[in-house]
């Protein structure tokens, strides 16, 4: 078993930046990739970027160049910089489990960009 939490939501303006942080805890040995996921209402949840254990990283076009993500032993964190009002959505810390294959969520964490 694998227990996340989330950390660092907010409401911020439009050109600003927030940092999310995730901590997972438990069999965290078996990570295969760590990332974070985006749910807006009426919306589908969608990637935003995850890295792997072999350190690659994937990001979804609309937050490439604004977004980082980084990880440190058992602990992602989401670097947003120049927020726009479309990243409004609760974002989720998503953990993959090498074998068995499994997908661990955290509980959401709500991020609102004014404009």
């Amino acid at each position: 078993q694998v227990q996340l939490v989330e950390s660092g939501g907010g409401l911020v303006q439009a050109g600003g930046s927030l940092r999310l942080s995730c901590a997972a805890s438990g069999s965290t040995f078996r990570l295969n990739a760590m990332g974070w996921y985006r749910q807006a209402p009426g919306k589908q949840r969608e990637l935003v970027a995850e890295v792997w254990s072999t350190g690659s990283t994937r990001y979804t076009d609309s937050v490439t160049g604004r977004f980082t993500i980084s990880r440190d032993k058992d602990t992602v964190y989401l670097q947003m910089n120049s927020l726009k009002p479309e990243d409004t959505a609760v974002y989720y810390c998503n953990f993959k489990q090498e074998w068995p294959s499994r997908d661990y969520w955290g509980q959401g964490t709500q991020v609102t960009v004014s404009s």
